[in-house]
């Protein structure tokens, strides 16, 4: 029999799009997990995502798979709005929920969350990848450790181009969609995973004729930092993030939400560093969720509940500010 931490761990998937492919491709790399059921509102999604990836069910209902005894945790992959929705619905069956982010659409969901996880004494965790990628814990390291002296300003954007469409759910506005929620959580994110809370923000924005923001930028302000963050759906932007030391610069290179490289400018010279992987990156976040079920713990200690509700107030606060409404 399998020792407690290398137990088999069976996962389940809610919501069949081209994140939870991603989410899909990157398990099958991890040791002792299994792509095991899958639910999407269509039996024949289910039926394709079953056989493209190997799993052994396939529903076409959400509570038959938070039901289903041989599931051990359940990936939240529907649109924001929905998350809570079904991160209770599994949660109510005694399932762990790893959920993607934004892990919902406010703080009173997301706190709703919480509660419900302690009540039925079961993990619960934001899947916000880019916590858990190797280049990001690097600089991570680097500011906690101050290796290159304090951080003092960072500079982070995140922007593609799509034709405004609203069949997309990227910019249906009643599902969470607008720049803010699907990408301009992550320059957010890497405010607060490296300076903390700001004292004060500042934010404006444009919008879409619907109400849903297409472009956000953002000002952290804090005693001896600034963060200058910006998310965009009109436009491609460098999608990189600059990290200013008191006596080097740290660049995480384009599209610095994945597994990237790294340039050091310290002293007019330049490093770089490769930390790209053989995989998408998901895995990372996989495996650590996968320790947390093992050791039998309820939240983990990295992606904390505090995090998470740090994180939401944040995007809060932007939206009170650009007066964005769901």
């Amino acid at each position: 029999m399998k020792s407690n931490n290398t137990r088999n761990i069976r996962w389940g998937i809610i919501g069949l799009g081209k994140i939870a492919n991603k989410f899909a491709t990157d398990l099958a790399t991890v040791e002792n997990a299994e792509l095991f059921a899958v639910a999407s509102r269509s039996k024949q999604n289910a039926d394709d995502f079953v056989t493209k990836y190997n799993a052994t069910k396939a529903y076409n209902s959400y509570l038959d798979l938070a039901k289903d005894t041989q599931v051990d945790a359940i990936y939240i992959a529907t649109p924001h709005s929905f998350h809570k929705e079904h991160a209770i619905l599994c949660l109510q069956n005694k399932k762990a929920v790893l959920c993607e982010k934004p892990f919902a659409m406010n703080l009173q969901e997301v706190t709703e969350m919480i509660t419900v996880a302690k009540e039925n004494n079961v993990l619960l965790m934001e899947a916000l990848w880019t916590y858990f990628l190797p280049h990001f814990q690097y600089v991570v390291n680097i500011v906690k450790s101050e290796k290159f002296g304090k951080l003092i300003a960072l500079e982070a954007d995140f922007g593609f181009y799509n034709k405004y469409n609203t069949n997309s759910r990227v910019f249906k506005k009643e599902v969470g969609g607008g720049s803010l929620l699907d990408i301009g959580i992550y320059p957010i994110f890497a405010a607060l995973a490296t300076l903390g809370k700001p004292d004060t923000i500042d934010a404006n924005a444009t919008f879409f004729e619907n109400g849903a923001d297409s472009e956000c930028n953002i000002t952290f302000t804090y005693k001896n930092a600034k963060a200058t963050l910006k998310s965009s759906l009109l436009e491609q932007t460098p999608t990189h993030a600059i990290f200013t030391f008191e006596n080097a610069n740290v660049k995480m290179n384009t599209r610095f939400h994945e597994p990237s490289t790294i340039t050091i400018l310290k002293n007019g010279k330049e490093e770089t560093i490769d930390f790209k992987t053989n995989t998408i990156g998901y895995n990372f976040e996989i495996e650590h969720f996968n320790s947390l079920l093992r050791n039998n713990k309820k939240e983990s200690d990295f992606m904390t509940f505090e995090f998470s509700k740090n994180l939401i107030k944040t995007l809060d606060s932007v939206r009170d500010i650009i007066g964005l409404e769901y």
